[in-house]
């Protein structure tokens, strides 16, 4: 339907704002002022041997928008001196040629005395020196005028469309002979009607309507095949995937380019939804059991008090410890899970340049008693993590080693095109290596009886993630623990 009424716009503008009417009203036109120019000529020959002069040309200036249009032309008036002797000679040598030109062009031609004096036609005699085009004419400005033809009869129930069909254009010229206005030529004939002009042309718009419809429909076709279809297909899979089920499938090769990318854009919006609602509901079953352990022992506890009202003092006690044990597990997990949220959701900071070397060496300034060595190269490049995240998984990684029972950590450097590779080895026990997979899974933790959550590794990654940076294990490591933490370089 748009096609359609794009398409149509030009059919309503040649109709209702007169664009191609006007260019038939301006054809007629300029036709008269050929035919006026000629005339004018032969008249201003036929007057007398002096000098001749040629009517200036002029483009046709009708425009039917705004154009006047006057009243029909008035019946001449009575004249109170009769033209003179000469001006009745030069009407009878130049009558034939009229009247000849009249036939074959079908323009009612009239010839006029300088004082306005009809000098042939059936009103020749009268005094048609009132009209304004005549007025203009003998002051040796050629005009042009629209007005109303009394001899038109509606031909049929759709001439409405024509504004120009009851029209006449009557142009006025001069005739300059012997350096002065002699007379002048009035010129009157219709425009070509709207109606006639497109029965004329009837072959060429019925070639034109059917390319054009061609044309849409051809479009109509490729925009289905490239937008509609691919965007209805898209609409249900995104349906299915919000209902949890389904997936996006991939883009049509027939689709447009960003109907392409839309569908990638897509997919990799469902798959970090699935990836993060894995996550929530791994995330929420972990919290549920890592929650449940203390809260059971505290109820139990609190039971057995409640129940054992004469309880030894040792034995309460005891249940008291347990009690203020579990509820530090407890703060000490939601701490963690706290920090663990909002390294998740941290978020990239722009124009951070951060020295690696000055971070590594405060990491190592703040852990006295153990063991840490630098072998880092003289210079580095800057990275665009900020130095706080680098310190916190450096401590992070550090304090790992120590409690795993390393007595010393090894921070070495390597330099890509791109990203900064800091390597961190300890020479402890290492992990085993059924658990190597699972050391960044959210509460997995080896020392769970000597107070750790398993959330250290998560945090550490998450932090480094959020700034474009990926923290790894080194699955290859013949001994101790070795990570790999990636920094982005500075721009």
């Amino acid at each position: 339907m748009t096609f359609t009424f794009v398409a149509a716009l030009p059919g309503f503008g040649a109709l209702f704002l007169r664009v191609y009417e006007n260019a038939l009203v301006r054809q007629t036109e300029a036709e008269l002022i050929a035919q006026a120019s000629t005339l004018s000529v032969i008249s201003a020959l036929a007057y007398g041997r002096g000098d001749v002069t040629a009517p200036v040309p002029r483009e046709p200036s009708i425009d039917l928008r705004l154009a006047s249009i006057l009243r029909p032309r008035p019946q001449p008036n009575r004249a109170v001196n009769p033209p003179d002797v000469h001006a009745r000679k030069w009407a009878r040598d130049l009558s034939s040629i009229l009247h000849l030109t009249s036939a074959a062009t079908g323009t009612d031609i009239e010839l006029l005395d300088n004082r306005g004096l009809l000098l042939t036609g059936s009103h020749a005699g009268g005094d048609d020196s009132g009209l304004p085009e005549v007025r203009a004419a003998l002051r040796g400005q050629p005009i042009t005028v629209l007005r109303r033809n009394p001899d038109y009869q509606q031909p049929s129930g759709v001439e409405w469309l024509s504004r120009a069909a009851d029209l006449r254009i009557d142009l006025a010229t001069p005739v300059i002979a012997d350096r002065r206005i002699v007379g002048v030529l009035l010129l009157s004939h219709p425009p070509r009607a709207l109606l006639s002009g497109l029965e004329a042309d009837r072959g060429k718009i019925a070639i034109g309507v059917v390319l054009i419809f061609g044309t849409l429909i051809v479009l109509s076709g490729l925009l289905s095949r490239g937008i509609v279809r691919p965007v209805e297909a898209l609409g249900t899979a995104t349906r299915a995937v919000a209902n949890g089920g389904g997936s996006v499938p991939d883009a049509p090769t027939t689709a447009a380019i960003e109907i392409q990318a839309l569908y990638r854009d897509f997919g990799s919006m469902a798959d970090a939804i699935e990836r993060r609602s894995r996550y929530l509901r791994d995330f929420a079953h972990a919290v549920s059991h890592e929650f449940k352990t203390p809260l059971a022992g505290i109820g139990g506890a609190v039971e057995l008090l409640q129940d054992h009202a004469d309880m030894a003092a040792v034995d309460r006690d005891r249940f008291l410890a347990n009690i203020a044990e579990d509820a530090t597990r407890l703060t000490q997990l939601v701490s963690r899970l706290l920090d663990l949220a909002r390294a998740d959701m941290g978020e990239a900071l722009d124009g951070v340049t951060t020295d690696p070397i000055v971070a590594a060496r405060r990491v190592a300034d703040a852990q006295p008693g153990f063991d840490i060595r630098l072998d880092l190269a003289s210079a580095l490049p800057q990275v665009a993590v900020p130095q706080g995240a680098i310190e916190a998984v450096l401590t992070s990684l550090i304090e790992n080693s120590r409690q795993s029972g390393a007595e010393r950590v090894t921070i070495t450097s390597e330099a890509t095109s791109d990203e900064l590779i800091l390597v961190v080895s300890d020479n402890g026990p290492g992990i085993p290596p059924g658990d190597r997979d699972r050391v960044f899974e959210p509460f997995f933790t080896s020392r769970r009886t000597e107070g750790g959550t398993g959330l250290g590794l998560p945090i550490a990654r998450s932090l480094l993630e959020a700034q474009g940076g990926t923290l790894a294990l080194d699955q290859d490591a013949q001994s101790g623990a070795t990570f790999r933490i990636s920094l982005p370089l500075a721009r």
